[in-house]
């Protein structure tokens, strides 16, 4: 949209009724070029955005905001003063985004946005600008941290060859520079929702699980998940004076858990994470296919801490990246297969260690013994019936031997008697099995009822 009659028109309407979405893609980068050129050109007949004088710029904006067609009954001059140094900053940002492509001065485009987001901040804070106009931050903020990453990519491709020549050049500082700057950006966006003390249906915390998803997404990238903890806890803290969370859109209710989700699983606190996983799960829409699949990397390897079950093959059907993933651990898990396991596991080690969820993966091992251990537990059939017409009841002595011989066909490597009780003492210490070992007579007793909890047997 040009800077002309129709881009003010826009602003008007926007105003006129309230519709801060509307307004928000009156300063939306995703445009195509050519349409970015046209609005930079449309404020400067010089056709160099250089050569434009600032002041000259900013007067055409205040008159075309000013007079604009739909009649802006109400809005201060005060404010309109925060709109045109809002507008003036997107209009720079267009000229630079025009020539990104050719130039990759990403850079500058990312430096420039700063700016557009600065405006904002401070019409909030000194120009009167209020809360339904809160999309403007959700647009800037969304872009900031995109740009942030083009830019901090940009300048590594372009330092590979300069840390050739510097000894003391530390490539993992500079790795992330304007993604951190971007975080701290993002922040004062953060506190500025949070620190609004307007009535609560004209308040500015409405914007404020956008911003968090963001600074989650940001902290995330920058391996900084301590960050998001400190997010975390003041929002518990300032929670009371908050609107009620269902309110919120949903889409951000499901980011929002699912990244809560998330820092539980990699605290290990895999209750509260299935909690969170399972609520953002429920509250996803059905279509977003790639949110669901998020989902279950963390979801999957929760269940199978907390409950020991599996995913089925219907449910991974329509995830075909899932299915490479988790189908061959749970095939070897069901069977008791170790050895299998290890090598399925091995195979995905790249990708499970990129998702964080290498170790907790590894504890299905554990899992796959206990079945392993059952197999061995009902091939032993049942015990003679002493008189007729009782209820035949399964051997509960079995000699450690036995489960040796299984363990060493499972893992196909010989397992001794003695490395074979302690990974028994293992499995009844964390409550895979019910019984104990008898070491006189190397034989292990388990329980008549319930021998592997969990699983009928």
């Amino acid at each position: 949209m040009e800077f002309g009659p129709a881009l003010y028109h826009e602003f008007g309407e926007a105003w006129k009724t309230r519709d801060g979405y509307r307004l928000a893609k009156t300063i939306s980068p995703d445009l195509p070029p050519a349409q970015l050129s046209n609005i930079w050109q449309s404020a400067n007949s010089a056709g160099n955005w250089k050569s434009a004088r600032d002041d000259d710029v900013k007067a055409a904006i205040k008159r075309g905001l000013s007079s604009s067609p739909a009649r802006l009954d109400g809005i201060s001059q005060k404010e309109i003063k925060g709109w045109v140094e809002v507008y003036f900053a997107y209009w720079q940002a267009t000229g630079i985004l025009a020539e990104v492509q050719q130039t990759s001065s990403w850079t500058t485009a990312y430096e420039q946005w700063k700016v557009l987001i600065n405006a904002l901040i401070q019409g909030y804070n000194g120009h009167e600008f209020e809360a339904w106009t809160i999309p403007c931050l959700y647009v800037a903020g969304k872009h900031l941290r995109l740009f942030a990453m083009q830019a901090d990519e940009n300048t590594s491709v372009n330092d590979t060859s300069a840390a050739a020549f510097q000894d003391d050049f530390d490539p993992e500082l500079q790795k992330h520079q304007k993604l951190e700057d971007c975080a701290r950006v993002l922040n004062r966006v953060f506190s500025l929702c949070l620190s609004d003390r307007a009535p609560l249906e004209e308040s500015r915390k409405w914007g404020l699980y956008y911003i968090i998803n963001l600074l989650f997404k940001t902290y995330f990238k920058l391996n900084a998940t301590g960050l998001s903890k400190n997010v975390l806890r003041i929002l518990t803290a300032g929670r009371g004076d908050m609107p009620d969370f269902h309110a919120f859109p949903k889409s951000q209710q499901v980011t929002f858990k699912y990244h809560e989700g998330v820092l539980c699983f990699l605290e290990e606190n895999y209750a509260e994470a299935e909690k969170h996983l399972t609520e953002a799960w429920n509250t996803c829409h059905k279509d977003a296919m790639r949110n669901k699949e998020l989902i279950l990397t963390y979801l999957i390897p929760c269940h199978l801490i907390t409950t020991h079950t599996l995913p089925t093959e219907k449910l991974l059907e329509p995830y075909p990246r899932l299915q490479k993933l988790f189908l061959p651990l749970c095939r070897c898990i069901k069977k008791g297969e170790l050895h299998k396991f290890d090598l399925a596991l091995q195979e995905a080690e790249d990708e499970f260690v990129k998702r964080r969820i290498y170790l907790t993966l590894e504890r299905g091992r554990d899992i796959a013994l206990r079945n392993l251990l059952r197999k061995v537990f009902i091939a032993g059939g049942f015990e003679p019936v002493a008189k007729e017409g009782d209820k035949p009841v399964r051997r509960t002595r079995i000699p450690v031997a036995e489960f040796a011989a299984a363990i060493s066909l499972g893992s196909e490597e010989k397992v001794d008697n003695d490395e074979v009780e302690c990974l028994l003492v293992t499995m009844i210490y964390k409550g895979l099995v019910k019984g104990y070992i008898s070491r006189e007579r190397s034989i292990v007793v388990l329980s008549k009822s319930g021998a592997f909890p969990g699983t009928g047997v």
